[in-house]
C-alpha cells in the first residue's frame, strides 16, 4: 500500500467549503488502487490569526516537513490584512520549501462558455517563477508621516532562479508543442527584464526542440485575450505569471476551475497544491463555490505523487461533469458545491464500473 501523508490547510472563506468536497472526491478517485491518503488537517489561517496573532504556529514548517504534500484551500479574510495572510502563511511555505515552480494549466471545456468572443479553444500552461522576482521582501518606507514619505521595493532576479525556471518550462514545452513564450518588459524595466531575456535565451539555446518567442507583457496580455489559441507554454516572472494566469483562467469562463501547483521539482521538500481562486468572502458560507479548481489541484497532487493513471481518470471525470453542464452558478448552473463533488464521484464510479 502506497501511503501519502498530506497536510490539509483549508484556510479561509470558500476554502473551508471546497476542501472537504475535494478530499471526498480524491478518496473516491483512489478506490480500488493500492493507494492511501492520510490527511493531516491543520486549523491555520485567518481564524487562527485572530486567536494567536499569527497565521500558523512557529513550528508549522517543521510539522509540514514530515508530510508528502500540502493541499491548500484559500487564504484571505476582509478583517485581516493581505500582508498578514500572504506573508504569514502562503509565501513562507513557498519559500521555506523552495517551491520555485508555480505551474498553472488553463484549458477550455466544451460545456463552459468562454468570456471571450468566438468561444476560442484554450489550452495554455503558465510556468511562473515562484520565490523571487518582484515579490521581494527587500525594501521599506522612509520619511513616514511627512509630505516626502516614500516606499522602496527591490525586485530580485538571480541567474540561478531564471535558469532553473526556464529549464522547467523548456521540459514542459518539449512535452507539448515545443513553443515557448517568455513574458518580458525589457523596453521599460531597464535592468531586471533584459537580464531575464538574456538568461532565458541562453537556456533555450542549449535545449532541443523548443522555439522561443519573447513578448512584452502588455502585448502578451492583449494576445491572451485576442488570440489565446496562439499560446501554448508561457514562462514568466513571479508578478507577470501571477497576472497572466488569472487573466487566462478568467478568459476560459471562471477562475473557479483553475488549479495550480507550487513545486519543488527536486522533491527535497513537500510541494503544495491549490486552486488559483482566493477565499471569495462575497460568496463564502452560501455553498455555491466552484470546487473544480480544488479538485483539479488534487489531480495535480496525485500526479506529482506518482499516480498518473488515477490523476488522468479524475481529470476525465470532472471534464465529463463540466461538459454536461453540471456546474455551480459561476458557470451558469444551479448545483451546489457539494452537488458538483457528488457528480464527479458518480462519474468516477460509473467509469470504474
Amino acid at each position: 500500500m502506497n501511503t501519502h501523508v498530506i497536510t490539509v490547510l483549508a484556510g479561509d472563506g470558500i476554502g473551508l467549503e471546497v476542501m472537504p468536497v475535494a478530499m471526498e472526491v480524491l478518496e473516491a478517485a483512489i478506490e480500488g488502487h493500492d493507494v492511501r491518503l492520510e490527511w493531516r488537517e491543520q486549523p491555520w489561517g485567518s481564524d487562527y490569526y485572530r486567536q494567536h496573532g499569527r497565521m500558523m504556529p512557529t513550528d508549522a514548517i517543521t510539522t509540514m516537513t514530515a508530510t508528502d504534500a500540502i493541499f491548500l484551500g484559500a487564504v484571505g479574510h476582509p478583517d485581516v490584512s493581505d500582508v498578514e495572510t500572504l506573508w504569514g502563511m502562503l509565501i513562507p511555505i513557498r519559500r521555506e520549501f523552495d517551491q520555485y515552480v508555480n505551474l498553472r494549466p488553463v484549458r477550455s471545456f466544451s460545456g463552459v462558455r468562454s468570456s471571450l468572443a468566438g468561444d476560442p479553444e484554450i489550452d495554455v500552461v503558465i510556468v511562473r517563477e515562484n520565490v523571487e522576482g518582484e515579490y521581494s521582501a527587500v525594501g521599506g518606507r522612509s520619511y513616514q508621516g511627512t509630505p516626502f514619505e516614500a516606499a522602496h521595493q527591490q525586485s530580485i532576479f538571480t541567474r540561478h532562479g531564471i535558469e532553473r525556471i526556464t529549464r522547467f518550462a523548456v521540459e514542459v514545452a518539449q512535452g507539448r508543442s515545443g513553443r515557448l513564450v517568455s513574458a518580458t518588459k525589457s523596453n521599460g524595466i531597464i535592468h531586471t527584464m533584459p537580464f531575464w531575456d538574456e538568461v532565458v535565451a541562453e537556456v533555450v539555446a542549449q535545449s532541443d526542440g523548443v522555439q522561443l518567442e519573447s513578448v512584452l507583457i502588455d502585448a502578451l496580455a492583449a494576445r491572451a485575450v485576442r488570440s489565446p489559441q496562439s499560446i501554448d507554454v508561457i514562462v514568466a516572472s513571479n508578478l507577470f505569471g501571477d497576472i497572466l494566469s488569472d487573466l487566462v483562467a478568467g478568459a476560459v469562463g471562471s477562475i473557479g476551475i483553475a488549479p495550480s501547483a507550487n513545486l519543488n521539482p527536486e522533491r527535497e521538500h513537500p510541494s503544495m497544491f491549490e486552486p488559483v481562486h482566493g477565499s471569495a468572502p462575497d460568496i463564502a458560507g452560501r455553498g455555491i463555490a466552484n470546487p473544480i479548481g480544488q479538485i483539479w489541484a488534487g489531480a495535480m497532487m496525485l500526479r506529482h505523487l506518482g499516480h498518473d493513471d488515477i490523476a488522468t481518470g479524475l481529470e476525465e471525470a470532472f471534464t465529463a461533469v463540466l461538459e454536461r453542464g453540471e456546474v455551480t452558478p459561476d458557470l451558469g448552473g444551479s448545483l451546489s458545491t457539494v452537488e458538483v463533488g457528488a457528480a464527479v464521484i458518480a462519474e468516477l464510479r460509473r467509469r470504474r464500473a
